[in-house]
């Protein structure tokens, strides 16, 4: 089962994609941020993931966060090429896995708000409903579930009609396997209100069904992730968990305010291990120190 590595121990994801292209000086501006870089600098998404193996992740979630058909096309990009772009994703992070010699590759599918750009991915304030975002991912979904991922990693959802639409879609393809991560803004409920509890409740069944690995949190802040965790394990799904580095965003002074001590960070990881989860790593402002501490972090623990 790709939830946990051999002997039960955890499985470590990778860090923040786009924080590690804006380490090398990488400009990640625009609406596609770094699934633009799938077309002009491939190489430095290779290098990312590359970077992340050695610092000790099992798993690569590829650069499919922003990368949808209707996103490159609305920037001249022609439908044919539009989809081989979303499954080079795959293509780049299978490539560095196969070079290194070991691990797994997650294919990244990122909420629609994160396409829109326009900040209602931490919402899920959207003009669609879930028919609509069925509709809306079902493209990307069907170009991601071909491209030779080992899972597909569904991240950020800010709400339940979303990860249902998810669901779905999941549903819909045979021998694919996924995991499900919300977005939540407090320690018991996802971004649109709902209490995480309830949406891992209506998500069980497809985890019964061994389609579904595991459920949990991602770019939250980490002194929320125990008690998100403890609610899914509650449930008897197995919990993922990556939050963001703790840092905040201040928007009038433009910049990041708090810690981002990848030390502190790895601690952490054992107490979301220790609460039920099977999947570990970072997300927004964390890096391979990051991944290296949690993996350090993980092993002394587990043994």
């Amino acid at each position: 089962m790709p939830g946990t590595a051999s002997g039960g121990r955890p499985l470590v994801l990778d860090g923040g994609l786009a924080t590690r292209l804006e380490s090398y000086g990488c400009d990640l501006g625009g609406g596609l941020w770094s699934a633009r870089l799938l077309a002009e600098a491939p190489e430095l998404v290779r290098r990312a993931h590359r970077d992340y193996f050695e610092a000790g992740a099992d798993v690569a979630i590829a650069a499919g966060y922003q990368a949808s058909v209707p996103a490159f096309t609305a920037r001249g990009v022609g439908e044919a090429e539009a989809r081989a772009l979303v499954a080079r994703s795959v293509e780049l992070a299978r490539a560095e896995r196969d070079a290194f010699g070991r691990g797994l590759v997650a294919a990244g599918v990122g909420p629609y708000g994160a396409a829109l750009a326009d900040g209602s991915e931490y919402t899920g304030d959207y003009d669609l409903d879930e028919d609509g975002l069925y509709s809306w991912h079902r493209e990307r979904w069907r170009v991601l579930a071909d491209a030779g991922a080992d899972l597909i990693a569904c991240e950020t959802v800010p709400s339940v009609p979303e990860a249902r639409a998810l669901a779905r879609l999941l549903e819909e393809s045979p021998g694919a396997r996924a995991w499900i991560s919300f977005s939540c803004r407090d320690g018991e409920r996802v971004n649109d209100g709902t209490p995480l509890r309830e949406a891992v409740a209506e998500l069980a069944p497809l985890h019964a069904a061994g389609r579904l690995v595991a459920v949990g949190v991602n770019c939250t802040a980490p002194r929320h992730v125990p008690s998100l965790v403890r609610a899914v394990a509650g449930a008897g799904v197995p919990a993922v968990a990556y939050p963001n580095s703790g840092e905040v965003w201040d928007a009038a002074h433009r910049r990041w305010t708090g810690t981002s001590e990848p030390e502190e960070f790895g601690r952490a990881a054992v107490d979301w291990y220790a609460a039920g989860a099977v999947l570990v790593g970072g997300c927004c402002r964390t890096g391979p120190e990051h991944i290296r501490s949690v993996r350090d972090h993980l092993d002394r623990a587990v043994g």
